[in-house]
C-alpha cells in the first residue's frame, strides 16, 4: 500500500483573535517560563508552541500541485477546458460558500442556537496526546470548552468537516474528531531525532544515520506538568470569528513589536 500523501493544508478554527491574544500571551508566557525552567520540568523551549499558532484542527488536506482534469466540477467562473481549477481553489471556494450561522443553527443546542450569539470557546487544562503513556509524551494540548458542555462546538466542527469530506476534498477519518489546541510538540525541537533527553524523565531519539539505530521521537515525562495545569484556563469565553484553510508550516512574524509565528491563511469565512 502506498504511503499517505503528506498534508499540505488544514481546515481549522483560528483561536488567536484581538480578544483572545492578550489572554493567551499572559497565560502562555507564564507557562513557557515555568515548564522550560531547569528547576521545573526542563521541557525544551522550542517544544512550546508560539501564541500565534494556536488553532483547532478540523481536518487535513493533501493537495498535489497538478491541476484537476477538465472533467472536474466547475461553475460559471471556471476557466475553459485545459485551465481547470486546482484542488486548493475548489476547497477555498467551498469554504467561502459556507453559511456558518446556518450550520450552527442546525446543530446548536441550549443558549447557542437560542440566542444567536454564536460560538464561544474557553481553553482549559492540559492533556497528553499519548494518554496511555504520559511518561513518554510528545504532544500536550488544551481542550476547548463551549456552552457549559452542550457539545455544540463538537457538532459544528464535525458538520463543517463533513462538507469537505462529502466533496471529496478531504479523506474521511475513522477516528473521532479530537478538538485540541497544541501547546507543546517535541517535533519542533531543534535536533529532534538525535540521541539525548528532554524534560525531567524525558527521552531522546536515535538518529537514522549509520549505526545509530531506528529514529525515535523525542518525548518528555508529562505527568507532573499535566497535574500542575489540569485546571488552568488559557483563554475564557472568546467568540469564534470563523473558519479558515491554512498552509502547513508556521512562519515567523512580528505582532505589536513581539516576535511570533503563525500559519498562512489561504482562505477564510466569518460568522
Amino acid at each position: 500500500m502506498p504511503p499517505k500523501p503528506a498534508p499540505t493544508h488544514f481546515l481549522c478554527i483560528p483561536l488567536v483573535t484581538p480578544i483572545s491574544r492578550p489572554q493567551l500571551i499572559q497565560s502562555l508566557t507564564s507557562f513557557r517560563a515555568d515548564v522550560t525552567s531547569p528547576t521545573s520540568f526542563n521541557i525544551p523551549d522550542d517544544a512550546v508552541r508560539p501564541v500565534g499558532t494556536l488553532h483547532l484542527t478540523l481536518g487535513m488536506f493533501s493537495f498535489p500541485s497538478l491541476p484537476l482534469p477538465p472533467a472536474a466540477v466547475k461553475d460559471e467562473n471556471t476557466p475553459e477546458d485545459g485551465e481547470a481549477q486546482s484542488l486548493l481553489q475548489q476547497a477555498t471556494e467551498l469554504l467561502h460558500s459556507l453559511r456558518l450561522k446556518e450550520i450552527l443553527a442546525s446543530v446548536g443546542t441550549g443558549t447557542t442556537s437560542a440566542t444567536g450569539d454564536g460560538l464561544r470557546i474557553t481553553l482549559k487544562g492540559l492533556h497528553p496526546m499519548q494518554a496511555s503513556t504520559p511518561e513518554k509524551c510528545a504532544v500536550l494540548y488544551a481542550a476547548p470548552v463551549d456552552d457549559a458542555g452542550t457539545g455544540t462546538l463538537q457538532a459544528f466542527c464535525e458538520r463543517v468537516r463533513g462538507v469537505f469530506v462529502d466533496a471529496g476534498l478531504m479523506v474521511r477519518e475513522e477516528r473521532p474528531l479530537l478538538l485540541h489546541a497544541t501547546l507543546v510538540n517535541t517535533v519542533y525541537v531543534k535536533g529532534n531525532g538525535k540521541a539525548g533527553k528532554a524534560g525531567n524523565g524525558g527521552k531522546g531519539g536515535k538518529g537514522k544515520g549509520k549505526g545509530k539505530g531506528k529514529w525515535e521521537r523525542l518525548t518528555v515525562d508529562a505527568r507532573g506538568v499535566v497535574e500542575r495545569y489540569e485546571d488552568q484556563v488559557w483563554m475564557e469565553d472568546v467568540p469564534v470569528e470563523g473558519v479558515a484553510i491554512c498552509k502547513m508550516g508556521a512562519r515567523r512574524m512580528v505582532v505589536d513589536g513581539v516576535e511570533d509565528e503563525a500559519y498562512e491563511v489561504v482562505g477564510e469565512v466569518s460568522f
